[in-house]
């Protein structure tokens, strides 16, 4: 009898792990809500349960609730949740909902996606984010982090700040000594965001500036005008980072708790393991970087339009190659390098465009039926 209890405790606290895949900018993982089984992008940015598309029918309407993004609000649609697995992970479901929203979600990955997996339902859990081995390790309470001591070298030991109630708020400091406050953002698909008014709160940006390349891009709430800076001797929640490139809004914050996130592109580098009750992060630099190397850029934007259903360039920088080489906002875009069927987000196509500075690119739109073909070289198209 003894051995068996034994038993029943081992199993009950060992480990659930969960596989997931990884896409170049996000984290896709196979769901159960409401028994119907889908894929789902993981995003802590989001403080929900779970976003779905309306096309994924999961029951009648129930409410409406007020969602935030980078810089704004919008209404939604909800479902009562009644039932949701993550592998072998049971969710409770008592006072959750869906959010419903009416975008294609796949064609803005650029794969089958049905919707998004919120914070909400795993913040009540000690989880890794295991990007080595593409898994969710579940861990049990016993699993103390607190206790682990970081060399600060390749492991690393972040505090949650007091803020952030559904988010998970941390700090980073600038070359200037100051400190900017930024949740732990895995449906960022960049490195990092922030606002240009953080910048000037911090010293970095000089109030009155004006970026000399700039770009447009969608958030849920609408189109905001963004630009990528360079950013010098920063220490991301506790990890030192010599040189990195941010993505900057234009506009302020919606939160005024936060000046942006960090996103896929510095966190797939590591194996972190949250802790939201104990207010901790353990980071482990399992790859030996903290940041891609600098590329080169051509200086358009382009996402797939459900509406025409075509991909189509939404931004062209000033003074950018693309604009020297005559692409202009509106036209189709048919293929890069050879490649076709150019679709996904424009996060997707963005990094299409990157390459080494000084390599070139081959692009071929279409305006007005006209078919044009462009090899455009790349340059940096950073704001210092």
């Amino acid at each position: 009898m003894t051995s068996l209890l034994a038993l029943i405790t081992a199993q009950a606290a060992a480990p659930i792990v969960v596989p997931f895949r990884q896409t170049d900018s996000a984290i896709l993982v196979d769901i159960t809500a409401n028994g119907k089984k889908m894929t789902c992008m993981f995003d802590t940015g989001y403080g929900g349960t779970l976003v779905l598309a309306s096309n994924l029918n999961v029951g009648p309407t129930t409410g409406v609730q007020q969602l935030r993004d980078f810089v704004g609000s919008f209404s939604a649609s909800t479902v009562k949740l009644k039932s949701m697995s993550i592998g072998g992970l049971n969710v409770p479901a008592a006072d959750r909902t869906i959010v419903v929203m009416p975008e294609d979600m796949s064609a803005s990955y650029g794969t089958h996606v049905d919707g998004i997996l919120g914070f909400d339902g795993v913040r009540d859990h000690v989880m890794e984010i295991n990007f080595e081995k593409n898994q969710f390790i579940f861990h049990p309470k016993s699993l103390d982090i607190t206790k682990k001591v970081p060399d600060n070298k390749r492991t690393f030991l972040a505090k949650l700040l007091p803020i952030g109630g559904s988010a998970m708020e941390l700090a980073a400091q600038v070359s200037t000594g100051k400190k900017l406050t930024l949740a732990l953002d895995t449906g960022n698909g960049f490195y990092a965001t922030t606002h240009k008014d953080s910048l000037e709160r911090v010293g970095l940006w000089k109030e009155g500036n004006k970026p000399k390349y700039f770009f447009s891009a969608g958030v849920a709430s609408g189109a905001v005008d963004t630009w990528y800076y360079r950013m010098k001797d920063s220490v991301i929640f506790g990890v030192p980072v010599q040189e990195s490139i941010w993505d900057v809004i234009e506009l302020p914050s919606s939160s005024a708790d936060s000046d942006g996130t960090v996103g896929f592109q510095f966190l797939k580098n590591f194996n972190i393991i949250f802790d939201y009750e104990r207010r901790r992060v353990w980071l482990d630099n399992f790859s030996g970087k903290v940041a891609d190397g600098l590329s080169g850029d051509v200086g358009i934007r382009a996402g797939f339009s459900n509406e025409r259903k075509r991909t189509i360039i939404f931004a062209v920088a000033p003074d950018s190659p693309a604009e020297v080489a005559g692409i202009k906002v509106g036209d189709q875009l048919l293929s890069v390098d050879g490649q076709e069927q150019i679709e996904g987000t424009y996060e997707r196509i963005d990094k299409l465009m990157k390459g080494p500075k000084g390599s070139k690119v081959k692009l071929v739109t279409s305006r007005n039926g006209e078919v044009k073909r462009y090899e455009i070289e790349r340059k940096e198209l950073l704001n210092d």
